[in-house]
């Protein structure tokens, strides 16, 4: 292996600023916590008269969350975090109650990719807590902003059988109380006296690049007690990193002299305009991640198309009949839902690989030379944009390969077929409107990533790291909470049955739409196995009994309708967007259809199943 490490940090002048009155855009993470804060005038509202001298210890936690722009809360209450639920009622956080604690979290990773906003999830003691880590692994992974707040078993009561109790007697201490691979920082909040330093911490890591997803646990009398000390005046700011003149120079030179590729990750996603003028500058082929689609736009003449699971010919194409001698690598990991570490992805002389996270270059291909670059993206290619030639002429005139486009006439009888539903989405959701697409995982994920076309950042979201069934069935919540307008997930039926949010948009009329390949059976389940070659003389159950999804959406306070043939789709989806109430569109869709997921049963058989009885075109 080698990886060539130019680390060489210097701040960047665009260090996150400070306004007393956040944007949802631009939030400031310097805070000023004092005496004021619990002033009586900011407490007259929410503090008896007693209270307003001596707010309680939730009064002060809740304070330093509005400072630090938390606009949403989501969770399921129970009587360990009462105090504290009723403290965050009061604020002027929006509290929203959902019906699975999961669902909370995963929704709220949502809501902050659709504002840009650290969101809160609160959950009581003991099942609340396990309940939600799901979810909150999902949002570390997926690098998201969020605060969770729990209730911990008060200390006179642990090891004594407490109702729901939760200690070191009862469940793992390290790593859901302590910092590690779930939790970037948490902490068990024993005494007031631990405010400021709490304070301090979750400004500091909301104020860094990538995730930050902590754990706030309040005993419940904690939560009532009345906070001592004054909380000091207290200011945190923090610049990105950005990459050294070295570091730039020898990407440069490297750049100008080497026929390059570009691999665009989810981590590029604010660098979309100086991904495009860099492409254009140069002649450069772009490919993206399946979490990066939209970020460089899918109709570019230079676009060849999505990687890894459910991704496109023409990028294989690419690498077999123009490979370039670089890559270069912009915030991906290149794990296996964006590579498969497939050999036929490595360009000649190796990677330039620009990431915030200085731990990734080099990670997914050990082997391969790679130049690894701790850079924020945007302030990267800023950098070498000014410095790049006018125009590079090593790049081959022959044109680029593009992603196979196919179509398909509507029939009138027998079941949808997902490529004319996708067609369908396409034409009235993506292209006539300007809703959000969350896929779920699973085959909607293969179809949707496979199948359908964005020309901007931000309108797509799956979860492939984690890959959570149940993340965008509750996730739509939060998406059209976060951006404030129609949000659409395309889900599948066993899902659906897994974990929804419907009864909870009714509640709070978030426009949130489901539309479900309604197959009666865990298809990538059925499909895949039967590629590996695993289903055997037994049939392996895959099957789910018929379920009515529309029904239940009516019965639920929603709205709905099942489409039995392809001619219905249309004015089903156009019903969807107008609706004024959540809705549910059932689709009953031809299970016999294989979906693209043929790229990720090879990565399985590689990692050492059996092999496929069957040919695998994707």
């Amino acid at each position: 292996m080698n990886i060539k490490s130019i680390n060489k940090i210097t701040n960047s002048s665009q260090a996150l600023g400070t306004k007393t009155n956040p944007s949802p855009n631009q939030i400031s993470f310097e805070t000023s916590i004092g005496s004021s804060i619990f002033s009586p005038a900011s407490l007259n509202e929410k503090s008896s008269e007693s209270e307003l001298t001596q707010p309680t210890v939730a009064q002060a936690l809740i304070e330093i969350l509005e400072n630090l722009g938390v606009e949403y809360g989501f969770g399921v209450s129970g009587g360990g975090i009462g105090p504290l639920w009723a403290t965050l009622n009061r604020s002027s956080i929006q509290l929203l109650h959902f019906r699975h604690e999961s669902g909370a979290a995963f929704a709220a990773t949502e809501t902050y990719f659709a504002s840009d906003r650290p969101v809160v999830v609160f959950t009581t003691t003991g099942p609340g807590i396990t309940n939600a880590l799901t979810g909150l692994f999902a949002a570390r992974g997926e690098g998201a902003k969020v605060i969770f707040l729990s209730a911990a078993t008060s200390t006179a009561n642990r090891g004594r059988g407490a109702c729901q109790e939760t200690s070191a007697h009862t469940m793992p201490f390290s790593g859901i109380f302590t910092s590690g691979p779930l939790f970037n920082y948490a902490t068990i909040l024993e005494s007031g006296d631990q405010l400021p330093e709490i304070s301090r911490r979750l400004a500091q890591g909301l104020a860094q690049p990538g995730s930050f997803v902590a754990h706030i646990s309040v005993p419940t009398p904690i939560q009532t007690t009345p906070l001592k000390a004054q909380l000091p005046q207290q200011s945190f700011s923090q610049s990105v990193p950005t990459a050294s003149e070295e570091a730039i120079a020898e990407c440069v030179k490297l750049l100008s002299e080497e026929s390059f590729a570009i691999w665009v990750g989810f981590g590029a996603r604010h660098a979309a305009e100086e991904i495009r003028q860099l492409a254009q500058k140069t002649g450069a082929a772009v490919m993206t991640s399946p979490r990066a689609k939209g970020i460089f736009p899918e109709h570019h003449p230079q676009f060849i198309g999505v990687t890894g699971f459910s991704g496109h010919l023409s990028v294989l194409t690419y690498m077999q009949e123009q490979r370039p001698q670089r890559i270069l690598v912009l915030g991906t990991r290149l794990g296996e839902p964006t590579s498969f570490w497939s050999p036929a992805m490595i360009p000649t002389n190796g990677f330039i690989h620009v990431d915030i996270d200085p731990q990734v270059p080099g990670v997914a291909y050990p082997s391969v030379d790679t130049v690894a670059i701790h850079s924020e993206i945007k302030a990267f290619l800023k950098t070498i944009l000014k410095h790049l030639p006018e125009r590079l002429n090593w790049f081959p005139n022959s044109s680029l390969p593009r992603p196979e486009i196919y179509t398909n006439a509507p029939r009138t009888n027998g079941l949808v077929r997902p490529e004319v539903l996708m067609d369908a989405i396409q034409r009235l959701i993506i292209e006539g409107s300007d809703a959000s697409i969350l896929a779920e995982a699973g085959n909607s994920f293969a179809w949707a990533t496979h199948l359908l076309r964005f020309k901007q950042p931000g309108r797509y979201r799956i979860s492939t790291g984690f890959g959570s069934m149940g993340h965008a069935t509750t996730g739509v919540v939060g998406t059209a909470l976060g951006r404030k307008g129609k949000a659409v997930a395309i889900v599948g039926d066993g899902a659906m049955l897994m974990n929804n949010e419907v009864s909870t948009a009714v509640r709070f009329e978030v426009p949130s739409v489901w539309i479900i390949l309604n197959d009666g059976r865990y298809n990538m389940c059925a499909q895949g196995m039967a590629l590996q070659g695993l289903s055997g003389e037994v049939p392996i159950d895959t099957e789910i009994p018929s379920t009515d999804f529309a029904a239940i959406a009516k019965a639920m306070g929603a709205d709905g309708i099942c489409v039995n043939t392809e001619p219905d789709l249309e004015a089903a989806l156009q019903k969807a967007l107008v609706s004024t109430l959540p809705f549910i569109v059932d689709v009953k869709i031809d299970p016999t259809r294989p979906a693209p997921i043929g790229g990720r049963i090879q990565s399985l058989i590689k990692q050492g199943a059996i092999e496929a009885k069957t040919v695998i075109s994707h």
